[in-house]
C-alpha cells in the first residue's frame, strides 16, 4: 500500500523531480570543476542536460511513444525530400 501511494506521488510530481535534478546537477558540476574532476563534472553535465529534456517533455505531455512516433514520421518526410531532389545537385565528397 505504501509503495503504491510512494509511487503515484512520485509519477504525479515528476516535472518538480526532474527540476530538483536539473539544481542538483548544475550545483555538482561547478563543485567538481573547482576541484578540478573534469570527467565527473562531465557526468553531472550530462546528467543535468537529460533531467532538463525530461523536464521539458514533461510539461509539453509528450512521452517516449509520441517521441518514437515523431521519429518515424520525421525520418518518412526526409526520405521523401530526399527522393524529390535532382541527381544533379551537387554532393560534398571529400
Amino acid at each position: 500500500m505504501a509503495t503504491t501511494l510512494t509511487m503515484s506521488v512520485m509519477l504525479m510530481r515528476w516535472p518538480l523531480f526532474s527540476a530538483v535534478l536539473m539544481f542538483m546537477a548544475s550545483t555538482l558540476n561547478i563543485r567538481f570543476r573547482r576541484n578540478e574532476r573534469y570527467a565527473l563534472a562531465f557526468v553531472s553535465t550530462s546528467l543535468g542536460l537529460a533531467a532538463s529534456c525530461w523536464f521539458a517533455t514533461a510539461l509539453l505531455g509528450l512521452s517516449l511513444v509520441d517521441l518514437s512516433i515523431f521519429w518515424a514520421h520525421f525520418k518518412d518526410v526526409m526520405v521523401d525530400i530526399m527522393s524529390h531532389t535532382p541527381p544533379e545537385w551537387p554532393v560534398m565528397v571529400s
